[in-house]
């Protein structure tokens, strides 16, 4: 009885009589904003390269920038809090995100956009830890994974739709409305926060430590050379290109003084003796294997509907926005079954499920119709609201309300890193896997050989009656037999990933039962 009446005081003291699902809808609307914007931008890349006279290779840097600046102020959200009010600093956030959004869409050059793009990611790098601690702190214990639900509606549904969401704005009106939409979200989420949120005692009476500046200088350091050779690696043969390596050491040097000064600090930006937490530290895991998972397949499966099956960029996030479906779906019901049912078991039949899907899509065929795949997308959207969800609340369940903020700043910072390795990664497999597939076609298939000979000679016939004439049938026959080349061995490359992040998802499954059961009633540990 005492647990109980100390929990519904804990929650009381940070709702201060709101409804907490009013709270939760304004959070929700930052995070939303914030996670949209990451994938949004992502399939007007092309069109943003063209009105800035920039190339496509340099377009990238608008991703890179936002994820670095992003990054950063992750783990830092935490003090800033602290030092400023967290509901001070969040709207603060909000504001300059939405302000910044403006400028990215109205910037005449690219170097302004980078600019732009700092600042935004700046100010949305804050919204994902301190939305989740806000979560957190209002609902008891018992109703917390209800209130992850509610999360995982932005963090999931938001990289699901922000693909289709983006291509129709980018070809129905410009590029620039991928920008311009984040102004009436950000302007009601500042409204709603500054209505419904409001700071709980222990951070108005917290005494703030002085900021870290060599945490925060080795944090820099280190996240925006992992970003930076993570984007460029593929292009300049990875560890070929003397720059990498020179990055790749301060990368290494930068970590490792991060991690050391982060754990012996008496004050530090980031408290990593707090991954001593068993619940805590396997959850930082997960979620950093959820975010190479969840990131490639979210960026791979739009991928083979572009560039083997000619999809447009709007058309294939179309396709596969039924997992945005799936996911509110899965959101829903994992939140009414989460408090009644070992979460544990949700989290592995999610990963299993997960897995196992993927493992289908590396089955399908180049025959498919863009209908073929909507069951299993939609239940890949279910089963990320099942490993999302349960995550998140097993993550925190053994862990004081007053380390929340900073637990929640490093575990979305892992989740992020797990994300860009992923993506990166499943990149660089199908350029080499591709170049692999092609090495072993053409020697399984000789050009000298009668099955080649036989197919040269068809296609020269096809050809020789169409507008190129019998002069140049031979050398389109040879040609279009090359592109089909080139178009299996990317095929082949495709499933090689599809079944690779299978695998990793079913590992995760064994990883689960590495936490320990929280119990779904009464406070956490150390929070009487």
């Amino acid at each position: 009885m005492a647990s109980a009446a100390a929990t519904v005081d804990q929650s009381n003291a940070v709702t201060q009589g709101v409804n907490p699902w009013l709270i939760a809808a304004s959070v929700m609307l930052a995070t939303f904003m914030e996670v949209l914007d990451t994938s949004i931008a992502a399939v007007a890349l092309p069109y943003i390269a063209g009105s800035l006279s920039a190339s496509n290779d340099e377009a990238t840097w608008v991703l890179t920038s936002y994820l670095v600046s992003n990054a950063i102020v992750l783990p830092a959200s935490n003090w800033c809090s602290l030092r400023f009010g967290r509901k001070r600093f969040l709207i603060s956030c909000v504001t300059i995100f939405t302000i910044a959004s403006f400028f990215c869409g109205a910037a005449p050059s690219l170097a302004l956009m980078l600019l732009a793009r700092v600042i935004q990611g700046a100010g949305g790098g804050a919204l994902q830890p301190l939305s989740q601690a806000i979560l957190l702190e209002s609902f008891p214990p018992a109703r917390r994974g209800a209130a992850m639900a509610v999360f995982a509606l932005g963090v999931v549904v938001a990289p699901v739709i922000g693909p289709t969401l983006g291509g129709w704005l980018t070809d129905t009106y410009s590029w620039r409305y991928a920008f311009y939409i984040n102004i009436p979200f950000g302007i009601l989420a500042v409204f709603m926060i500054s209505r419904f949120v409001h700071d709980p005692p222990y951070i108005s009476k917290a005494k703030v430590p002085a900021f870290d500046m060599i945490g925060f200088g080795t944090l820099c350091v280190w996240t925006g050379c992992l970003q930076i050779i993570l984007d460029k690696g593929q292009e300049d043969d990875w560890f070929g290109a003397i720059w990498i390596r020179w990055a790749a050491t301060f990368l290494v040097v930068s970590l490792i003084w991060f991690i050391i000064h982060s754990w012996r600090s008496r004050d530090p930006l980031v408290c990593l003796q707090i991954l001593k937490n068993r619940n805590f530290g396997v959850g930082c895991l997960l979620i950093l294997l959820f975010g190479m998972a969840i990131y490639s397949t979210v960026t791979v499966l739009p991928l083979f509907y572009q560039e083997l099956l000619g999809y447009t960029a709007f058309t294939a996030g179309l396709v596969v926005a039924p997992r945005g479906l799936g996911a509110i779906v899965g959101s829903v019901l994992v939140g009414q079954i989460s408090s009644k049912i070992d979460n544990r078991i949700l989290l592995a039949l999610g990963f299993l499920v997960f897995g196992l899907t993927t493992l289908y899509f590396g089955n399908i065929t180049l025959d498919i119709s863009p209908t073929t795949l909507f069951w299993p997308i939609v239940i890949t959207g279910v089963a990320l609201a099942f490993v999302f969800v349960p995550i998140s609340t097993m993550a925190y369940g053994t862990l004081r309300n007053d380390q929340i903020g900073n637990a929640s700043g490093l575990f979305n910072l892992m989740r992020n890193v797990g994300g860009s390795i992923g993506i990166s990664i499943a990149q660089t497999l199908l350029v080499r896997r591709a170049a692999l597939h092609q090495n072993e076609i053409t020697n399984f298939v000789p050009i000298t050989g009668a099955a080649f000979q036989q197919a040269v000679q068809t296609t020269r016939l096809f050809l020789a009656g169409s507008f190129l004439g019998p002069a140049n049938a031979a050398a389109g026959a040879n040609a279009n037999l090359y592109q089909q080349l080139i178009r299996q061995s990317l095929y082949w490359a495709f499933v090689d990933v599809f079944r690779l992040l299978a695998l990793l998802c079913l590992g995760c499954v064994a990883i689960v039962w590495a936490f320990q059961k929280v119990k779904g009633k009464g406070p956490p540990a150390g929070a009487h």
